[in-house]
């Protein structure tokens, strides 16, 4: 009798692409120390009750509720396998005492009804899924109510003269089991309408790759037309924060409030906004 053959998988065969995604693209970390800072600066207080929208596998809920005993979190989704994967692998693996104060709610961020909120963020350039001016203002003046009479809407944007450009960017990330290559593929960008169509690429050591784990239609929003937006949806004061840059000419992190004119014409950006009510 031949022995059986074991079958040898491959690390694409294995590897979970909602971790991925937070090695390559999420640092709830650093978001989070810039929402909370900037909250306590422009309201002299500090915030406890956090909606993260389009939330996905809740990273930002979670990072949340674990810098204070009095911090709370709601993330809103539509999707129910990522809501459920969080449920089992992020939020669920949390302790007690903050996997107790996270709820998760399956729901369109457009009709979705909260308790009032300290801060909305919509990170990861996420509210680009809306792309008419219609809906995006419809989604804006739900998050204007969803406030309290202090509260900030936080949300980010990327632009620059290679974001109108059909590109792939590959970068190099180390992870906790094995490093891969996380690329960033622009396929394909229509000028009339700004829509764009991109899509997320892993490829790994043993050779094996992960094409198209992730796929996005959106619009690429320009900074005035999403301050126009707010503005019309009732937020008094919209803000801009560019990041410096390091000697090698990498971003440092750091984000400062910027003002018309003060800002070079790179070719790739990102910002932060927030929108005060």
């Amino acid at each position: 009798m031949g022995a059986h053959k074991i079958k040898k998988y491959s690390i694409a065969d294995t590897a979970d692409i909602h971790e991925l995604y937070e090695f390559s693209v999420q640092n709830a970390e650093s978001e989070i120390d810039f929402v909370d800072d900037t909250f306590r600066k422009l309201r002299g207080r500090k915030a406890s009750l956090l909606r993260e929208d389009f939330c996905g596998t809740a990273n930002v809920c979670c990072e949340w509720v674990q810098r204070r005993k009095t911090n709370h979190a709601i993330g809103v989704d539509l999707d129910t396998d990522v809501l459920n994967w969080s449920r089992k692998n992020k939020v669920g693996r949390l302790a007690k005492k903050h996997r107790q104060k996270i709820k998760l709610i399956e729901a369109n961020v457009l009709d979705v009804k909260t308790e009032p909120v300290d801060i909305v963020s919509a990170m990861n350039f996420s509210y680009w899924l809306l792309k008419k001016p219609k809906p995006l203002g419809q989604y804006f003046k739900s998050v204007f109510k969803s406030l309290k009479d202090d509260g900030i809407f936080f949300l980010d944007a990327y632009g620059g003269y290679d974001a109108f450009k059909e590109i792939e960017e590959e970068r190099e990330v180390e992870g906790d089991e094995y490093n891969f290559i996380y690329t960033w593929e622009q396929e394909k960008f229509d000028p009339i309408t700004n829509e764009l169509q991109c899509s997320i690429h892993f490829d790994f050591e043993d050779g094996s790759s992960l094409p198209q784990a992730f796929e996005y239609e959106w619009r690429l929003w320009t900074l005035p037309e999403i301050k126009q937006l707010l503005s019309d949806a009732g937020f008094r004061k919209v803000t801009f924060y560019w990041q410096g840059f390091d000697k090698d000419g990498d971003g440092d992190g750091d984000f400062q409030p910027v003002k018309a004119g003060k800002v070079d014409a790179d070719a790739g950006w990102i910002c932060y906004i927030t929108a005060e009510k």
